[in-house]
């Protein structure tokens, strides 16, 4: 069985039981505009159902990542044999000033690559955060061990996305060549529930509620194109209005980020379909 190579904020892994049971029966292309780590993707190849796929998301340096280990995993787990990739507060605050050197640039991108897949594992929660100059800020994680994928789980990972069509761009974008019979999972940063508990990062403006507004004009667009959707997000009124029109199913998961996991409480979230 495959995994994803990092752990994203939001991941889908504790939900794929409940999104499998609301899969479509088939489809052509797959388009995942915010991929994140790609939890449901890794499922669906396990499970076969990846013929042709898309995938994008806003985050440059986790596209960099996926285009490294498309085009040359091998460099890649060359890169992360190197010693300093320790989990110690000292090893973590070096790579993070050394990764905040090369952040948002088209150089060393296999070192990049390293540095997000390190910084991903052994900071807080799996968390990605920038100040507002564009400089990654997440503290240290204190883990319990040192993790880094193997070079099997790498090699894994190209064989997954070696065909597949990685693009780095908004939401919309990535879905504007989707036909009728294709289907496109979206998985947005959550309609915050309060104005503490949700983290709701798309880029460096955040995802806002017209951003919402945006992608559930985009779901009626694609629904009338013959596309079919589905969208997970947070059980509140104001999510649940815009999709009054389509099948709307109410799931409990574990969705706050928390170091304390007993304070990790359940919470109820939307999945929609344009389909039965």
């Amino acid at each position: 069985m495959n995994v994803p190579l990092v752990k994203w904020a939001g991941g889908k892994r504790q939900l794929l039981g409940k999104l499998d049971e609301r899969l479509p029966a088939g489809w052509g292309t797959y388009f995942e505009p915010f991929v994140g780590g790609g939890a449901l993707f890794v499922h669906l190849y396990d499970r076969g159902k990846i013929k042709k796929a898309v995938i994008s998301d806003l985050n440059g340096e986790l596209i960099n990542l996926y285009r490294v280990v498309q085009k040359t995993p091998r460099q890649l787990i060359e890169e992360l044999q190197d010693p300093v990739f320790q989990n110690t507060e000292d090893s973590f605050r070096e790579i993070k000033a050394e990764f905040n050197e090369i952040i948002g640039t088209n150089r060393n991108k296999v070192k990049r690559a390293a540095y997000l897949i390190y910084l991903n594992k052994h900071g807080f929660n799996g968390l990605w955060r920038v100040n507002s100059s564009g400089k990654y800020n997440v503290p240290f994680g204190k883990h319990a061990r040192r993790s880094i994928p193997s070079g099997p789980v790498i090699l894994n990972f190209h064989t997954m996305i070696k065909d597949v069509t990685i693009l780095n761009g908004d939401f919309e974008s990535t879905v504007k060549t989707a036909r009728r019979g294709d289907f496109v999972y979206f998985d947005p940063p959550y309609h915050p529930v309060s104005k503490t508990a949700s983290f709701t990062d798309y880029n460096s403006n955040g995802f806002k509620i017209q951003d919402q507004e945006r992608l559930a004009r985009l779901f009626g667009k694609l629904s009338d194109r013959g596309v079919l959707v589905m969208l997970s997000n947070s059980r509140i009124p104001v999510i649940e209005e815009l999709y009054r029109d389509f099948t709307i199913q109410e799931v409990e998961a574990k969705r706050f980020i928390n170091c304390n996991g007993q304070r990790r409480n359940g919470s109820f979230e939307i999945i929609v379909t344009n389909y039965s």
